[in-house]
């Protein structure tokens, strides 16, 4: 061999390697774009757990189109930061779509970002009706909605809570409290609706801020009201500080409902103690006390949860968007191409009929690129654990009320 051919040979194997390099870790980048500190961090922690999860599981079976997925964390911890990360995420780490928010105002404000710049963001746990209701082309999202919330609320008023207590909706007293962002004014305007539908008496709607301190006046107005059934849609920090202001009054309605956020969360039970949030109810995301026909796959992602993370899930949270994200890049996945237009062809052919994925609903776009098939379901505190207990098929606990 003459050194000149040698040397051809040379190169050629030297780009065939690089090449082959190349191809072996190939990488995608997706934005996991979340409040991981601040106020909301834990349940935006217990979000993007979720996600983590889906990426495992993408990347284990040989990743997105062959390309490794790498998620790339922005800090959304209040509205001006999420915009900011978004931007970053962007033009800068050149992702090719964003998860999230957990935090609709957040998911609101970053969404927005995202639009102008012609990137995919697909919201995984955000309520809000404003999310969706814009008309954005980018925007997907793949959970329920303020709305699933309030309604599941109403009929499970109906429906259990005044047989229960052996009166008819009509006779019932009802109080709406709620933080004033997107998401509680969201929940609380769907139960306000829902309710006047119902025939439910409801005495009085009330917002406050979040970041409250003292609900002793709230407390007191209810009291005062005679309320029977009282509906906080809240995050942690002031479910526990009604819960516990409530327990302190002595004021003890016949039915405390959640709708989602600090209700579903073990940490709120055990900042409270058992006493204090034995029989409250619950309407949120799937959690894992669940009749698991209705859920395949649940089994599976609190396996992995553990090994990945040392501990049991704290919320449904993180499985509502292992679904949403797992359908998302798998859809992805079986597309062609990373361009924005790749991405929304890919996504909206997705059709994942209802009781085929772990939190039990199925995934199917519609209008304002809303999955139509997401959908919520009704716990309940009993025994320190949150068990299903709406609807019945889905139930594994009875529906314990008026005991």
């Amino acid at each position: 061999m003459t050194m000149k051919t040698f040397a051809k040979v040379t190169a050629t194997a030297t780009a065939l390697s690089a090449l082959l390099a190349g191809m072996a870790h190939a990488e995608v980048k997706f934005g996991a774009l979340f409040p991981f500190s601040g106020g909301l961090a834990l349940l935006g922690e217990e979000s993007a757990r979720g996600v983590e999860i889906a990426v495992d599981e993408i990347n284990a079976a040989g990743g997105v189109q062959g390309e490794e997925v790498v998620l790339v964390r922005g800090d959304a911890v209040d509205n001006n930061q999420a915009i900011g990360e978004a931007r970053r995420l962007i033009s800068r780490e050149g992702v090719k779509a964003i998860l999230g928010s957990y935090s609709s105002s957040r998911s609101i404000a970053a969404s927005q970002v995202a639009e102008l710049s012609g990137i995919p963001y697909f919201e995984l746990g955000a309520v809000a009706d404003d999310v969706t209701g814009r008309g954005l082309q980018y925007l997907f999202r793949t959970n329920p909605t303020a709305e699933d919330m309030g309604k599941m609320i109403v009929d499970m008023i109906v429906n259990e809570v005044a047989p229960g207590l052996g009166k008819e909706p009509s006779d019932l007293t009802v109080g709406i409290i709620h933080e004033d962002s997107s998401y509680g004014t969201s929940v609380a305007g769907h139960q306000e609706h829902y309710g006047a539908e119902a025939g439910l008496n409801i005495a009085t709607v009330q917002g406050y801020p979040a970041s409250t301190v003292d609900m002793s006046s709230l407390v007191l107005d209810l009291q005062s009201k005679n309320v029977d059934v009282v509906l906080q849609t809240s995050y942690q920090n002031d479910s526990v500080l009604f819960l516990q202001q409530a327990n302190e009054a002595g004021f003890k309605p016949a039915a405390i409902i959640g709708g989602g956020g600090g209700y579903s969360m073990l940490p709120t039970a055990e900042a409270v103690g058992n006493d204090v949030i034995e029989g409250v109810l619950d309407v949120d995301f799937t959690q894992y006390a669940v009749n698991t026909e209705f859920t395949p796959g649940l089994d599976g992602f609190v396996t992995a949860y553990k090994e990945k993370y040392g501990a049991d899930p704290r919320s449904g949270h993180s499985l509502n968007n292992y679904v949403g994200a797992l359908a998302v890049l798998q859809a992805i996945d079986a597309g062609e191409g990373f361009e924005p237009q790749d991405i929304i062809d890919a996504v909206t052919a997705i059709d994942i009929p209802e009781g085929q994925t772990a939190a039990g609903y199925g995934v199917k776009f519609g209008e304002n690129n809303q999955n139509e098939r997401a959908k919520m379901m009704g716990m309940q505190w009993q025994d320190g654990k949150l068990v299903t207990v709406y609807p019945r098929d889905a139930a594994v606990a009875e529906f314990m009320i008026g005991n």
